[in-house]
Formats: C-alpha cells, sequence, structure tokens
C-alpha cells in the first residue's frame, strides 16, 4: 500500500484569560503566561510523542506559533514553521471582540450546543463554519498533495480542526462542532490515494 501523508493536528494552547471572555476569532490574542508555565509537562509529553522527522505548519495567528515554540522549548528539535493562512480560524466578522454574554441576541438561529453559532450561521463580514470546511479542506488536499508520504505537524484552532475532521469523514458543519477538540489535544489524519482515514481525534498529552 502506498504511504499515506500523515497530518498531526495540534490545537494551541489556552489563551489569556481577557481573550476567552469574547469571541476572539481571528484576532490575534496571546496566550495565557500561567497556562504556558503550568503545562510544562504536557509540552514534554508532546515533544517527546510527536513525530520526527516532520514538517511542520502554522497559521498567521501568534498562538499557534508560541505554541510550536512552546513544544520546542520542551525538547522537540527546532524546526522551520512554514505559515498555512487557510488553515487559520473560523473569521466571526463584525463579531469579534463581542463578550460572549452579547451574541444571542445578533444569532439569526439558535446557537450550536458546543459551539457560540450554528454551523450554517455567517456571522457580518465573516464565514460560517460550513465555509471553514470548504476553506481548510482545499488546505488539507493541497499540502498532501505537495508533501506525498510525509509527515507534518500543524499548530492549528479548534474550530479548523473540527472542520478538517469533518472534510476527512464528509459530515456537515453541525455535525462537527460536536467533536471535543481541547487545547493542546492532538488529532491524526491519513491521506491516501483512495481518501482520507481519521486515526484519532483529542488525544490528550500524557494520557
Amino acid at each position: 500500500m502506498t504511504e499515506p501523508t500523515r497530518f498531526w493536528m495540534i490545537r494551541h494552547a489556552l489563551v489569556d484569560e481577557n481573550a476567552r471572555a469574547m469571541l476572539y476569532g481571528t484576532l490575534d490574542v496571546e496566550l495565557c503566561p500561567a497556562s504556558l508555565i503550568a503545562q510544562v509537562p504536557s509540552y514534554a509529553a508532546l515533544a517527546a510523542r510527536l513525530p520526527r522527522p516532520a514538517r511542520w505548519v502554522v497559521t498567521p495567528l501568534s498562538r499557534t506559533r508560541r505554541t510550536a515554540q512552546a513544544i520546542f522549548a520542551a525538547g522537540y528539535p527546532e524546526q522551520a514553521l512554514s505559515v498555512e493562512p487557510d488553515l487559520i480560524e473560523q473569521h466571526l466578522g463584525d463579531w469579534q471582540g463581542l463578550p460572549h454574554a452579547e451574541l444571542p441576541a445578533r444569532l439569526s438561529r439558535p446557537a450550536h450546543p458546543f459551539w457560540p453559532l450554528a454551523g450554517t450561521e455567517s456571522p457580518p463580514g465573516g464565514e460560517s463554519m460550513e465555509a471553514v470546511i470548504a476553506r481548510a479542506g482545499a488546505a488539507m488536499e493541497r499540502l498532501a498533495g505537495a508533501h506525498a508520504g510525509e509527515t507534518l505537524v500543524v499548530v492549528s484552532h479548534g474550530g479548523t480542526i473540527r472542520a478538517v475532521i469533518a472534510h476527512a469523514l464528509g459530515i456537515g458543519p453541525d455535525n462537527a462542532l460536536h467533536l471535543a477538540v481541547q487545547n493542546l489535544g492532538v488529532s491524526v489524519l491519513e491521506r491516501y490515494p483512495a481518501g482520507w482515514r481519521v486515526v484519532s481525534v483529542n488525544e490528550l498529552p500524557g494520557y
């Protein structure tokens, strides 16, 4: 069997408390300093487990780069970081920066139980989760074609990783939002010539 292209998808570390109080989407918010210190064992576990060799990919947002750098500091050999803009988080348009409590009054349909808005809701000036699946799915196909048979470690975002898994499984946006993708959680996908295989979802370092 032809060797697949393997993707190890990691959600970035926990963001700062002030950012968590709002819808931050593609805003370039800081990581939580206390969490970076407290989770050193998790970074060490990731550094020991992640595949070598591998190409490393981050998004344009600094929280993904800083997460990769924390893994390098914990023992993984430092790598060059390629930037893939199409694996960025869902853009929430005019709602970015809005306190969570103010969102419900602006929705055109009920929120998803596990996401601030439904999978087909498009914020003004932003994109729906349905659109993120199309965007991120196309990026994954492009990366798989450019790096056939290789292994890639991708530090990305919760919404984007759900979208990538949805693309691989061929499921809709509301189904995708039922997936748990926690900070520093690892999901592994493989792209074969015949299609995608999801190997694992949301494995937590050290468990």
